[in-house]
């Protein structure tokens, strides 16, 4: 078949690290409003989501991440690009949970100058205000869900869609029935 071009898809994977204080990392960007995660997009040479996010908070942050689990999977649909010509090609964010940084490092950030001035240990409640759009929505879900935080072992991952749940689609532990009779199908036999 000629002139089938197969769909890519840009994915991203952030990191959930928190402190002895039960705070979550938090970073400033300089090229964008508002506050993020360390983390950020997945080489197209054949780089792993665990290993994008792995060398994300490390250029960013200056952390060595040696363990995570995947905590949130979140489609997001392309949109026009904005105004300023920022494209918005949608694709799949990756949350991992990659546990407590020990308090010498936690204590030693050092923020990748290009991309960042600033960073924080947030607590939970006030990381919903510094985030914002999917991404807010995202850390929301995993750390309500319990999927996230220091002394967490979650139930699994959580399925979103532009930051929302997706009904019939749950967690390991609130799985709705696997399947039903589609309708119009005719039983056969």
């Amino acid at each position: 078949m000629t002139g089938y071009v197969i769909p890519r898809l840009p994915v991203s994977a952030g990191a959930l690290l928190w402190d002895g204080e039960g705070r979550l990392l938090v970073l400033h960007p300089t090229y964008k409003s508002g506050w993020t995660l360390p983390g950020g997009q997945v080489e197209a040479d054949g780089e792993t989501p665990w290993e994008g996010c792995r060398r994300e908070v490390a250029e960013e942050t200056g952390l060595d991440v040696v363990a995570g689990r995947l905590v949130c999977v979140d489609f997001l649909r392309p949109r026009p690009p904005r105004d300023d010509g920022w494209e918005r090609p949608g694709g799949l964010r990756l949350l991992f949970d990659c546990g407590v940084v020990p308090s010498e490092a936690a204590a030693s950030v050092v923020l990748q100058a290009d991309e960042l001035d600033d960073h924080r240990w947030a607590d939970p409640g006030e990381v919903d205000g510094l985030l914002s759009g999917p991404l807010r929505r995202r850390v929301r879900r995993t750390l309500g869900a319990g999927l996230s935080g220091p002394g967490t072992a979650g139930p699994g991952t959580l399925y979103l869609e532009d930051g929302r749940p997706v009904a019939g689609v749950g967690w390991a532990g609130s799985m709705p029935s696997a399947a039903r009779k589609r309708s119009g199908a005719s039983d056969m036999g």
